[in-house]
């Protein structure tokens, strides 16, 4: 391990000093509002950062105190604990206590779920298996998965296969051509995972917002957050679980 290591850190901290504030004003010209996966320790960090969300309605989604820690071989009263901590720090940073969870590197326990509920948690995206949200099955409590893609998304795509702005310009549009038409029957759901420090870059943002003004084109698309996915979800359906 290299210390200092500016080569590492200045390639992240660039995100929150440049990358998300470009993508803020992308966002903005499509009337687009984030969900964010939001570690806590950003709260403390970057309270310019939240404000700003909070300006425009974003939505957080409690996505662990920073990154390093994982949730797997947590004790179950360690993850209560950890995860209530958590909690607290978003809730009283946004104004809102958050609803959904993302765990860092979608890992989790065999307790994560039931304790997510126990704590008012209504959803998480954990479990990237479908289109469209469902159910999980616990012994107390209620949860939805709602969609959340580990392919279309920035860190793989860019870094992990060294895609262009281009073809990443494609894979968004693909992956809406193929929803938008399956929709018409029953309603799919397009995450797309973005890190500020990656599509946030001048050469990336651009194919970025070409796929937005894509998406926004097209009639009867619901541009919303992961909350009012929810929300919408948990008012038609009775939810019973589901394999």
């Amino acid at each position: 391990m290299l210390t200092p290591d500016p080569l590492n850190y200045g390639w992240r901290d660039y995100g929150p000093r440049v990358g998300v504030w470009r993508m803020m004003d992308v966002l903005d010209r499509y009337s687009m509002r984030a969900s964010v996966m939001l570690n806590s320790d950003v709260c403390e960090h970057y309270p310019q950062i939240i404000e700003a969300g909070r300006e425009r309605g974003w939505r957080w989604l409690a996505h662990g105190k920073n990154n390093s820690i994982f949730h797997t071989g947590m004790a179950e009263d360690e993850e209560r604990a950890y995860l209530s901590e958590v909690t607290d720090t978003i809730a009283q940073a946004t104004g809102r206590a958050p609803k959904g969870w993302l765990g860092p590197a979608l890992t989790e326990t065999f307790n994560t779920p039931r304790l997510l509920a126990e704590l008012g948690f209504d959803y998480v995206c954990d479990w990237c298996n479908d289109d469209q949200p469902y159910p999980l099955r616990l012994d107390r409590g209620r949860l939805v998965s709602v969609p959340y893609s580990i392919e279309v998304n920035d860190i793989p795509l860019f870094v992990g296969q060294g895609i262009s702005g281009e073809a990443f310009y494609r894979v968004l549009v693909d992956q809406f051509d193929v929803l938008y038409a399956e929709g018409a029957d029953s309603g799919r759901v397009m995450g797309i995972g973005l890190h500020p420090f990656l599509v946030g870059l001048p050469f990336r943002i651009t194919y970025l917002e070409r796929a937005l003004a894509y998406i926004a084109g097209h009639d009867d698309v619901w541009l919303t957050t992961s909350d009012e996915i929810v929300e919408h979800y948990l008012s038609v359906q009775q939810g019973e679980a589901i394999d």
